[in-house]
């Protein structure tokens, strides 16, 4: 597989004079490959934000590199490394600049010089690629936010990057809108082999990635798969992160004396398991 970014012993504090100063992040190293989803989780002030600005080129690290595409990021490569990359934020409102839908996902192509025809095809592919081509000329702000979300989306991948960041962008969502932009993001992955980095504190989002990094202090408590991340219970606990409702449900069950197998991430695996284990005797 290519790796596409990559982390390498990286610190970075905001405050590099103070001695002693807590570092923000600290001899992080991690890889992700062409094509996978990581989701980057932990409490506020793990670092998690901060690997966000350190992977787009808002912050550079103190010690350590970040490479994109095998490139070491650089305030001389910045912009060409950028132009790879698509960025979805917490608040959506806080993204548009367009009067109606297009105008504002072509924001970006018009500033990079985009012919006019291709800006027109490409308006028109990105939105009909997260099911948003029926708004063309709605305000942004009367949309829902699951909808605002998706035209941000639709923004980033107008711009045809290889890797789209994710940071807390479901946060402020209900969960329907939630749902939504998971279910798009998910989607255009297995269409186009988008590669996903999600920040995150929703270990519900964290689930559907390949890949979890789990951060603590500043610094890499742990990585693995989803289901090697929530084996660590209690532990996420008391890190300040939450469990998944099926796991949670699973333990209260467990301790009414139902007859469980093992944990479960999910609600329908949870099902199975009652239906398999309690009622299908």
């Amino acid at each position: 597989m290519t790796e596409i970014l990559s982390f390498n012993n990286v610190t970075f504090s905001y405050t590099p004079d103070v001695p002693d100063a807590r570092k923000a992040v600290q001899d992080v190293t991690f890889a992700v490959n062409e094509g996978e989803w990581i989701a980057i989780v932990g409490h506020n002030g793990s670092g998690k934000s901060t690997l966000a600005k350190l992977m787009s080129g808002l912050l550079f690290p103190q010690a350590g590199e970040v490479r994109i595409m095998r490139e070491v990021l650089t305030e001389e490569n910045l912009w060409e490394i950028r132009s790879h990359m698509g960025m979805v934020f917490q608040n959506p409102d806080n993204q548009f600049v367009g009067a109606t839908v297009q105008d504002d996902v072509a924001f970006s192509l018009e500033n990079n010089g985009v012919p006019y025809k291709e800006m027109v095809e490409r308006v028109h592919g990105s939105l009909k690629q997260v099911k948003m081509d029926n708004f063309l000329n709605h305000e942004p702000h009367h949309l829902s936010g699951g909808q605002k979300q998706r035209v941000a989306i639709a923004g980033a991948l107008a711009m045809h990057p290889k890797i789209l960041i994710l940071d807390e962008a479901t946060s402020m969502l209900d969960p329907q809108g939630r749902e939504e932009v998971l279910q798009t993001v998910q989607a255009l992955r297995a269409k186009i082999g988008l590669t996903v980095l999600s920040i995150t504190h929703d270990l519900e989002e964290a689930m559907l990635a390949d890949h979890v990094l789990f951060m603590n202090d500043g610094k890499k408590y742990a990585e693995g798969t989803p289901a090697e991340i929530f084996a660590l219970g209690d532990q996420l606990v008391e890190l300040g992160l939450d469990l998944p409702f099926a796991m949670k449900m699973t333990k209260l069950l467990q301790v009414q004396g139902v007859q469980l197998v093992g944990q479960h991430m999910t609600e329908e695996e949870l099902v199975n398991d009652l239906w398999t284990s309690n009622f299908n005797k």
